[in-house]
């Protein structure tokens, strides 16, 4: 229902988010990643995975271990100004799955070599669709996928309910070509009502578009409820969950 052949508008323009990521960047199975771990004690053996959409983890909002999957080579941050020529077709030609799933799978080795034994996921718009094959996989424990793009309804839904035991949750919104309403809906139906055992739920936030979750316009009411909405729901899961 979700039409994948390429990106939406929305998928290159937002707002660059003020303030200083406080974590570091570190390598990880030859991958470079962002790292961002709690003050005071933790678990050693959970992960979350924080899967970036096209502007990657150099763009401040998304700075957890955060991969660079796509091998140093994001969006530029002027991507998302207005009237931006980027060529987003030709930048996506060499970010298909064979390029980028190899250094998520590296660092993914790395750290079950590090002790970790379990990986929770978050994924915004591009990084969305790779919470779902991780999912399908089983190698996460734990998904959340915000306005996910390239994910088919109900290919992919109906594959998650067959294969994947992580426990999903969705941040959707209102105007989002990459993942509908209509898609939406579809997902609820298949999903939702106790079908997916392992559980499942998908936030809604009106007047926000697709890219709120990381890239919104604070400014605007809705999309700042949105942003801290869709965050605020995502931590809660996998506290629940993970």
């Amino acid at each position: 229902m979700s039409s994948n052949t390429g990106f939406c508008a929305d998928c290159v323009k937002g707002v660059r988010h003020e303030g200083t990521p406080t974590g570091k960047w570190e390598t990880i199975g030859g991958v470079q990643s962002y790292v961002a771990t709690p003050e005071g004690d933790y678990p050693k053996d959970k992960v979350i995975l924080y899967l970036a959409d096209v502007f990657g983890p150099q763009l401040p909002n998304a700075q957890t271990v955060i991969p660079d999957y796509l091998n140093g080579d994001p969006i530029p941050a002027d991507g998302l100004n207005p009237g931006s020529t980027f060529d987003l077709m030709k930048w996506l030609a060499s970010h298909g799955k064979e390029q980028t799933r190899p250094p998520l799978d590296k660092v993914i080795n790395a750290l079950k070599e590090q002790g970790v034994k379990t990986f929770g996921a978050v994924g915004y718009c591009f990084g969305g669709r790779y919470v779902f094959d991780l999912a399908f996989e089983n190698i996460i424990s734990v998904a959340v996928a915000n306005h996910p793009t390239f994910v088919q309804a109900p290919e992919d839904i109906e594959k998650y309910l067959t294969l994947s035991k992580a426990p999903l949750l969705i941040n959707s919104c209102e105007f989002d070509e990459r993942f509908p309403i209509e898609a939406q809906a579809i997902t609820d139906s298949i999903l939702g009502d106790g079908k997916f055992a392992p559980g499942y739920k998908r936030t809604y936030w009106e007047g926000c578009t697709h890219g709120f979750a990381v890239r919104g316009d604070l400014s605007n009411p809705k999309v700042k409820a949105g942003k801290e909405g869709a965050f605020d729901a995502a931590v809660k899961w996998f506290k629940e969950k993970l």
